[in-house]
């Protein structure tokens, strides 16, 4: 089993990973909102701000994330 360091490093490389794929697209939190809303996962832009500074998202979200980002 992973430790916990471990764990938190891949958080924080999975948030940076959207912030950047979000930045090269030039898309905000209220877009990538609107979008995820579009696909039929509704999230408020602050929920969403804040779902991604922690970090801690399932794997299933972070596609989702990806998959709305790409659509932009």
């Amino acid at each position: 089993m992973a430790k916990a360091e471990d764990q938190n490093e891949w958080a924080i490389k999975a948030k940076n990973t959207l912030k950047g794929q979000m930045k090269m697209k030039g898309m905000n939190y209220r877009d990538l909102a609107a979008t995820l809303s579009e696909m039929g996962t509704e999230i408020g832009e602050q929920s969403l701000n804040n779902k991604i500074s922690r970090g801690g998202f399932s794997a299933a979200f972070y596609l989702q994330c990806l998959d709305a980002i790409e659509r932009r």
